[in-house]
Formats: structure tokens, sequence, C-alpha cells
């Protein structure tokens, strides 16, 4: 065997995991199925702009040693994440906050803001939400519901907010102050000359092979290395054994613009169920640029079918039931370890990827 890790994929947990390895005198490859590195945050120049290929990555994080270990391998830029919602038209502050409560109800103040979502959850008689459309009617009354969740959620999930859990929508942070950081984070920002140079220093002591795709080589990757770490799809693994495993996915339509600024902001989510998108991003914000032209992206989100890219796994009750199937199973592999966002079948944020990888790496 020519190394002592084979690792498949070269997003962020499979670079912790190359890094760490390698620091420690381990031989490592990664074999990357696609024909560039860093996965999903991977960004690629165009115009001098970092375009976020795969949609906007903004590093934020609560946790310390995360953000002393991303500093190893780049600066960081001190960008805020402040979303926009537009509404045919009128814009809105993200994450909810009293700047949108005072642009729809010209409310001044918490206690104001609370009463009138108190007073329309009330005549919406919802006791103990048993679905998206009642958690996000009892966080931020029927209006904010109406106008800025429920058309862009739809859109987001393909499925009506009543039959989906209201688990999703308690990720959204409500704040009854003028506040609009949209995380609550320690520290947050953007590598300054974006994700793949940063990922690429993470990889720079292991052998990487790009275009490779390891489950269609599984018998000769195998015999390279004496163990694997595998952040693929979980199901794949498994060649579907116990069935598919849901994502929803998504689509970008990019355009180059010969003008200097689009939008005037990273993001903004278009929340009416007329239009197609989910949301633009003008990638330029992300590092403050001045370019000449600007470079925007249209999100469509999709129902994932083979051959797109899996971002979003679908945590229900038939899916969660069939991902403890398949982790089962792979706890019964002596040589491979599952790891990351597809590996464990959960949405993460790319500080709890690193965390994972790293806790994981502390048991080895």
């Amino acid at each position: 065997m020519k190394y002592d890790y084979l690792i498949v994929g070269s997003g962020i947990y499979g670079a912790v995991c190359a890094h760490e390895l390698s620091k420690d005198g381990r031989k490592v490859l990664v074999v990357e199925k696609r024909n560039h590195i860093a996965g999903n945050c991977y960004t690629e120049n165009v115009e001098g702009i970092n375009v976020h290929k795969y949609g906007p990555h903004i590093f934020h994080t609560n946790i310390d040693r995360v953000w002393r270990y991303v500093n190893q391998f780049a600066d960081f830029n001190n960008f805020v994440n402040r979303p926009k919602a537009n509404y045919k038209g009128e814009i809105y502050s993200l994450p909810f906050n009293m700047y949108t409560f005072e642009k729809m109800w010209g409310v001044k103040t918490g206690e104001e803001a609370k009463a009138v979502i108190e007073k329309q959850r009330a005549e919406a008689n919802i006791g103990e939400p048993t679905n998206l459309e009642e958690q996000a009617i009892s966080l931020v009354g029927r209006d904010i519901y109406e106008k800025l969740v429920k058309g862009y959620t739809e859109k987001q999930w393909g499925r009506d907010c009543r039959e989906l859990p209201p688990s999703i929508i308690k990720r959204l942070p409500v704040r009854f102050e003028y506040y609009d950081n949209y995380f609550d984070a320690k520290y947050q920002g953007i590598p300054i000359g974006g994700y793949t140079s940063m990922i690429e220093k993470m990889l720079s002591g292991s052998d990487v092979m790009l275009n490779t795709d390891y489950l269609s080589d599984r018998e000769n990757l195998d015999k390279l290395a004496g163990r694997i770490i595998y952040t693929g799809s979980i199901d794949a693994f498994f060649d579907y054994s116990e069935g598919h495993l849901e994502y929803r996915t998504v689509r970008f339509e990019n355009e180059v613009l010969n003008q200097k600024d689009y939008q005037g902001n990273a993001v903004i989510n278009y929340t009416d169920r007329q239009t197609p998108y989910t949301r633009i991003i003008e990638h330029k914000h992300f590092e403050f640029g001045d370019q000449e032209k600007t470079v925007i992206s249209k999100e469509y989100s999709m129902n994932y079918t083979e051959g797109c890219e899996p971002y979003y796994p679908i945590n229900d009750k038939k899916n969660t039931e069939c991902y403890l199937k398949y982790k089962a199973l792979s706890e019964k592999q002596n040589k491979v370890i599952f790891g990351g966002r597809l590996g464990e079948y959960k949405y993460y944020n790319m500080d709890d990827v690193i965390e994972s990888a790293l806790n994981m790496l502390e048991t080895l």
C-alpha cells in the first residue's frame, strides 16, 4: 500500500483530515470526482471577482479553536452578512428585526412588534405548532409569513409550508432590536482571495487526483491505502441497498454584467411565489470589490435527480429512518470512516464541519 489514508472528496472535511494527517507524518491521497478542489465552497475567479460557484459561503463561528484553525490558511475580511428580502419590489431587512417590523407595521419598539405578532398568532388560533406555517406565524405573525416566508420557503423546498416540519423555520433569527447581522457569531468573514486558495494550502502536504470517481474504481483505489475517509453520499457507497436518500438541489444562472454594481448587496432573497428564483447573489460584495464589472448568480431550488449536486438533506421521518440503516452499515466498516455533509446526511455549517473533522481525528 502506497498511502496510509485515502480521502474521498476535497471539500472542507476532507481537507481538514488531509492537512492534519499529513502534518502528523501520514502519507495521504485525496481523490476528487470534480475537476477542481474545495467541494461546494469552491471559488472561481471571473473578471477579477471570486465567484462562489456553488452558492454563497460565509464563514462564521463561535468556536475559538475553529477560528484559530482557519486563520492558519487564510486572512479573513470583516464581511458581515446582512441579506435583504425583495417582495414584489418592496425591500425588507433580514433576519427579522426591528427594521423589518418597522417597515411592515410602522412600530418603533420591540414591545409593539411583539404585540402585533401575538395578536396575529391568536387570530390564527395556533397552539403548539405542528408545521412550518404555524411555527412561522407564531414567531413573526401572519403578515411577515405571507410576504417574506411562505413563497421563498415553498420555492426552496418544493412543498406547501403546511407539509414541512416546524423545525426548519426555527433556524431563522428573530430579533426585537435594530440588529441586522444574520449570524450571531463571535467571528465572521470571507477568506481574502477566496476559499479555493485556502483549501489549496490545506491540501499542500497530500497527493491529489482530480476527475477521479472513487465509486467507479473502488477496487483499485482501495488497494492504495490502509484506511479510507469517505465524504461522498453514504447511500451511494452502499449502492443504495436501503433506498435513495432525498435531497434538494440548486441550479445557478450566472451573468457577467458590464456595470460596477447590480443590487448593492451580496444577497437578496426574492420571497414572492411568482419569481422563479429564490435569490440573487452579487459576488463582488463578499470582498468589497470595486471592479468595473460585476457577476451575479440567480439561484433556483429544484428536486434532486441523478447527475445533480445534492445540497440539502431532507431530514424528514422517512429519510432519517433510511439514513439510520446506512449508519448501522457504516459502523461495520473497519477500514472506512464516514464524515461530512453527505457522509453523515446532515446539513452542516462550515465551522461545524471543521469541528466534526477535528473531533473525529482525535479519536484515531
